[in-house]
């Protein structure tokens, strides 16, 4: 009887979480605890795993927090003091749980960690190393378990089997999905098309050929393009910086205040997506991904498709100083596999950047974006191929490449430099090195020397200009003042980097 499934429904709509004290401890629990108080998730259920022990040992030397009371605080129903052994305690417990219209639950259910093991239980070395031959079969002793490993009792395995029900269920649903299609064939249709990922046709049109009229920050620029888009999936969002990283357009519909929560909020984007029917995007300042970067890991990860939008991607955001002032950050996400960066110069590659993110299922992309005015260029049909010729010329001597704002600073170097020069703009190296070799060759010409400006760490550009090439970054902070002045006392100006040249 105490193998018995649980008297609720298996399928319930329910999220069911397993935490332990480890998890807890850490930080990133509270912006996600919180924000699901706020938010009301009442089919949210947490069972809190109440040991007292974490890898070190015993926790209450590093760990003495009132959970219960921490989470009352933050709105959501507690019910504390939960047998975790006992079968009928839990299903009270989540029997409980599920009459809670308006907070989130969490279940604290005090456990022995190891339990049934005769030398190990309720320590820490039962924790991540397993329980060794002997020890296995003493604690099968203990528990009466006479099963071998991976054997599951017919008993037991008959009463979860859940293969009927989620048949009937299936079986169900599909019959009212034929009643609703025959019913209403135009929703039925954009259901399932956004069900299945599939965009509707002729969706990007908008975004061919987008040009700013003026020098445009590319975060307004980005703004501007999320206007055009008529995507109902699209999903978006901000960590507080709504206004600074102009992820809502005037006609947005589906928006996220997640507040200052980076981590929270890319995470709840992966699960968004998991879940399916719409495609996330969320926005905070580029060195503010020091606290979304095991969530973006995991999306990468998992190839989930997410759209993170950057904005204040140099030091060109000024006066607010190196503390926000992102360095290594570019480079750190593009060493991460199985995601694209974007940094586009102006509106045209903004654009590619949110239709290359949008028609890219298999993995997340970043779109860095600028507080500063970037001029706009001319709008080239090789963007969407990562990097292409901004400026050619015949037989070239020198072949410089940038991004972003530097863009328009590798220009003016060409012409301080008596040299004939080839500009390449490079918006997405991830993108431009699945080109076919021939692609690369012609924009890299193998021969020529090459340089790259960015502002930003050095090492990430060798690989394209060599070690006979140049590389003009920041290996180091920046310092608070105008970013023209910023950019002046980095070297980062055409005069400097020309006469280097």
């Amino acid at each position: 009887a105490e193998f018995n499934k649980p008297d609720f429904n298996i399928i319930d709509n329910y999220i069911y979480c397993f935490v332990g004290d480890g998890c807890l401890m850490e930080g990133v629990s509270h912006e996600a605890c919180s924000l699901a108080g706020t938010w009301e998730l009442n089919k949210l259920i947490v069972f809190y795993d109440d040991n007292n022990i974490s890898i070190d040992g015993n926790i209450d030397g590093w760990f003495t927090e009132d959970i219960p009371a921490r989470f009352k605080s933050y709105k959501w129903n507690v019910i504390a003091d939960v047998d975790g052994h006992c079968p009928d305690a839990i299903n009270a417990a989540i029997v409980s749980a599920h009459q809670e219209n308006n907070k989130p639950t969490i279940i604290c259910c005090k456990t022995t960690i190891g339990f049934g093991s005769p030398n190990v239980a309720g320590t820490a070395a039962s924790h991540g190393s397993p329980l060794g031959e002997q020890e296995i079969k003493l604690t099968k002793e203990k528990l009466a378990w006479p099963y071998k490993a991976f054997e599951i009792p017919a008993e037991i395995y008959k009463s979860w089997d859940a293969v009927s029900q989620g048949s009937e269920i299936k079986n169900n649903w599909d019959d009212l999905l034929v009643k609703y299609k025959n019913k209403y064939p135009e929703l039925a249709n954009e259901f399932l098309r956004r069900i299945n990922s599939e965009l509707p046709d002729g969706w990007a049109n908008k975004l061919t050929n987008f040009k700013s009229a003026t020098a445009t920050a590319t975060r307004k620029s980005s703004q501007q393009i999320l206007a055009s888009i008529d995507l109902p999936e699209l999903i978006g969002g901000s960590a507080d910086l709504t206004g600074s990283n102009c992820t809502k357009a005037a006609n947005s519909k589906n928006y996220i205040h997640y507040g200052v929560r980076e981590f929270a909020m890319t995470a709840i984007m992966n699960g968004i997506k998991l879940y399916g029917g719409f495609i996330p995007y969320g926005g905070t300042f580029l060195t503010f991904t020091d606290y979304a970067r095991n969530a973006v890991r995991l999306a990468a990860l998992m190839h989930n498709q997410i759209i993170l939008v950057y904005s204040h991607d140099s030091i060109g955001l000024g006066e607010d100083g190196p503390t926000h002032q992102p360095i290594e950050h570019i480079n750190i996400l593009r060493l991460t596999p199985n995601l694209n960066v974007w940094r586009p110069c102006d509106g045209a590659e903004t654009a590619i950047a949110w239709q290359h993110a949008i028609e890219h299922k298999t993995g997340p992309s970043c779109i860095l974006l600028t507080r500063q005015n970037v001029p706009q260029q001319p709008y080239n049909a090789n963007i969407n191929k990562g990097g292409y010729i901004l400026q050619a010329c015949e037989n070239p001597e020198l072949i410089i490449i940038a991004t972003g704002s530097e863009v328009e600073l590798a220009q003016e170097v060409a012409k301080l430099v008596a040299k004939k020069i080839q500009i390449v703009s490079m918006p997405c190296a991830e993108v431009f090195m699945q080109q076919d070799q021939n692609y690369k060759d012609k924009v890299l010409i193998p021969g020529v020397l090459k340089v790259a400006i960015e502002a930003g760490s050095t090492n990430f550009w060798y690989q394209f200009v060599g070690i006979e090439g140049k590389v003009f970054g920041i290996d180091e902070y920046g310092i608070s003042a105008p970013y023209l002045e910023i950019y002046q006392e980095m070297s980062l100006t055409a005069e400097k980097i020309a006469e280097q040249l």
